[in-house]
């Protein structure tokens, strides 16, 4: 079998090299993939001992660090955003766009209490009508529903229009026992024989919100008041009617109000979890000079895993008289360690920057300010 060369102590890269090519047509990526390369080489003991590697073993691991550098971050970035970002468009990425905070996701938390009180949400309030029967007490509303079409059990009723005239309407009820007493000052004044009795005299507001406050009691006390019983929607309704008519109400199918998910989001286009967040691999020439340190380290961890894997194929190796270990266990325990330690380190370093911990910071040092300008002598002004 052939030998299989080895790291020479240089390489020269060029499109093509990474497994994924994520970066490849980025020249600042070019340019570093080969420093990296000298660099993981030379802190594995280049050129004192062999590095059993080769150029593209380097390049995969450097465009391997970039991408877990990039998912580190951007799973940060859509943690922090997430509320602000469910329900967006997935039509283009976001990366390195400043995030504007929107009450989208909190509004469609609230929803769910306004569809209950019936000032909005996304459930239909739909009307409909039964048709009243004189001398008829009792209605079934499921078999209403029934007859609509609508499944068993799916209809629940929200509000039924069944009460007492509006009692302004009813100002001057002669039968209501109400009325404004001032017809003989229109008399006096030559208004009396207007028809209807038209009240030419200006009177308070509270006058007007007694006599219809007197007409409410007057029907609840003295009148059988109308109301109404809804039990498994088995209606009843109260006084008896006495003649036929329609009774209408608003109802929603309890199937609306269960539906799990918003209508309209079902497939490509909106973002509905976190996979779907519109955050695509890092553009390397972005980064930072603290970024980058992080890349060349993790790029280092990973050579010595790959390797350490490599040198534990043998763990001895003969030589005349005698035989070589090898330190495969040494190289990936060190990695290991590394690679959790540097993502840490990222990952700590991303939490202080969030914006939670951020405002904290600005409450602490707005109060240090004040604890400093309270120590400041004050003028005393003499006028």
């Amino acid at each position: 079998m052939a030998n299989t060369p080895i790291w020479p102590g240089s390489s020269s890269f060029s499109p093509g090299n990474t497994p994924f090519g994520f970066y490849d047509n980025d020249a600042e990526f070019q340019t570093d993939a080969d420093k990296v390369s000298v660099f993981c080489s030379r802190r594995l003991g280049y050129p004192l001992t062999d590095v059993e590697l080769q150029d593209i073993s380097f390049y995969a691991a450097f465009e391997e660090a970039v991408t877990t550098y990039g998912n580190e971050v951007y799973a940060f970035k859509a943690s922090e955003n997430y509320l602000s970002l469910e329900g967006s468009p997935t039509g283009s990425t976001i990366n390195y766009k400043l995030q504007r905070p929107n009450l989208g996701a909190i509004v469609r938390l609230s929803e769910q209490y306004g569809e209950e009180a019936g000032v909005g949400g996304s459930v239909n309030w739909t009307q409909g009508s039964i048709a009243l029967t004189s001398s008829v007490q009792t209605y079934d509303m499921n078999a209403w529903a029934t007859s609509q079409g609508i499944e068993q059990g799916d209809l629940e009723i929200k509000e039924i229009f069944y009460q007492a005239p509006p009692s302004v309407v009813r100002y001057f009820d002669p039968y209501a026992g109400t009325g404004t007493d001032v017809q003989g000052l229109l008399d006096a004044f030559g208004f009396g024989n207007y028809t209807p009795g038209i009240n030419f005299l200006l009177m308070p507001i509270n006058y007007d919100l007694s006599k219809i406050q007197a007409i409410d009691f007057n029907d609840t006390i003295r009148k059988s008041n109308y109301s109404f019983e809804l039990i498994n929607n088995q209606l009843r309704i109260f006084p008896i009617p006495n003649r036929s008519g329609n009774l209408y109400f608003k109802y929603i199918l309890k199937s609306d109000r269960n539906r799990a998910t918003v209508s309209g989001s079902l497939g490509e286009g909106v973002v509905t979890d976190v996979s779907t967040v519109p955050y695509a691999n890092p553009t390397y020439s972005y980064i930072n000079s603290i970024g980058r340190q992080w890349i060349f380290e993790y790029t280092l961890a990973l050579c010595k895993e790959m390797l350490g894997y490599i040198r534990g194929k043998y763990s001895t190796v003969p030589i005349p008289g005698s035989e070589v270990t090898l330190n495969q266990s040494d190289l990936i325990s060190a990695a290991t360690s590394e690679k959790t330690a540097l993502i840490e380190r990222l990952r700590s370093y991303l939490d202080e920057t969030s914006r939670n911990k951020l405002l904290e910071k600005k409450a602490a040092n707005s109060e240090f300010i004040q604890k400093d300008l309270s120590a400041v002598p004050y003028t005393i002004f003499i006028g």
